[in-house]
């Protein structure tokens, strides 16, 4: 933990990319999280060949979902989802509580040719791109813990309306967001700002922040830039001093994220094992080999025929066995 003040401010510090700096503005109370994302994001908008605007609401998809589930404590799986009924189908994102981030779209292609011949820049109004949806959050802490599960109609042009409206409507808590997403020469860059209007008992004392401080807070906030939020020559510590040194800030330590899938050939395998024989061979090719592909990393894990028929032979023994 560290304090941002007149004395630090020339601190050469180092910028970084892939990471949350969670922080707080002193005279008020008043806690935030800045997300800034480099190689991660560019490494999941990478995997598949999305068309530029779906990667693009994917990348804020996958910024916001860094946001939220860095407020959250837990130990398994966070998962920020989109379903809708337009030209973008689903969007999920996942961030395990070690870091590890994950996401994937799927959408009409068609749809999305004819709204890319008007709109083929990043979408400022994912109305037309979304159309009616929801927005789900999960987060699993394994078998023996019970799941929580929120959700949101999809509200606003932008997918920070809806997460907004979350924190409103089911946290009871005032939040200001801003996300920004681009795609440079050196890749896929994604950046995300948060503030909470909570109070701040770690000590004991709970601090009452005013409708006054608060708007001065959203006004700060508001006089970042896109390109200030995506900018990789500077650091989140400075950004945020830039932002808030006025009242007083205060950083923690960061949090970094990395773009490793949970994927496996032993999950498939388990996942093979319990589907039907006949229903995997209706899925075969030609020589009988059936490929699964990973929706968010897409590696194709493949398996001949005569691994089927051992996968059967052995997943009948456990049935008879067990």
């Amino acid at each position: 933990m560290s304090e941002l003040n007149e004395d630090t401010r020339f601190v050469n510090y180092t910028p970084g990319d892939d990471l949350v700096q969670p922080f707080l503005i002193e005279r008020t109370g008043i806690r935030g999280r800045l997300v800034r994302l480099g190689p991660v994001l560019d490494t999941i908008l990478g995997r598949a060949e999305l068309p530029r605007p779906v990667a693009a609401l994917l990348g804020e998809l996958v910024a916001l979902g860094c946001l939220l589930g860095s407020t959250l404590k837990y130990d398994g799986v966070f998962t920020l989802q989109v379903k809708a009924d337009g030209a973008l189908k689903t969007m999920v994102t996942d961030m395990t509580s070690a870091g590890s981030l994950r996401g994937y779209a799927s959408y009409d292609a068609e749809k999305v040719a004819e709204l890319q011949e008007t709109d083929s820049d990043l979408p400022s109004d994912i109305t037309s791109w979304l159309g009616e949806g929801y927005m789900a959050f999960t987060v699993d802490q394994g078998q023996h813990s019970e799941r929580y599960q929120g959700m949101v109609e999809l509200q606003g042009p932008r997918l920070a309306d809806s997460l907004r409206h979350y924190f409103r409507q089911s946290q009871q808590i005032n939040a200001g967001i801003l996300v920004a997403v681009s795609q440079t020469d050196s890749g896929w860059r994604g950046g995300a700002l948060l503030i909470e209007r909570i109070p701040d008992s770690a000590t004991g004392d709970v601090f009452e922040i005013s409708d006054e401080d608060w708007r001065h807070s959203l006004i700060l906030m508001s006089s970042c830039t896109e390109e200030e939020l995506l900018a990789p020559e500077l650091s989140a510590e400075r950004l945020i001093y830039r932002l808030f040194h006025e009242d007083g800030v205060r950083v923690f330590e960061p949090k970094s994220f990395d773009a490793t899938c949970r994927c496996s050939r032993e999950k498939v395998v388990n996942v093979l094992k319990s589907l039907p024989s006949e229903q995997i061979r209706e899925l075969s090719y030609e020589d009988g080999s059936v490929s699964m592909k990973c929706e968010f990393c897409s590696t194709n894990y493949h398996f001949s025929e005569a691994e089927l028929e051992a996968l059967f032979r052995e997943a009948t023994d456990q049935q008879d066995n067990g």
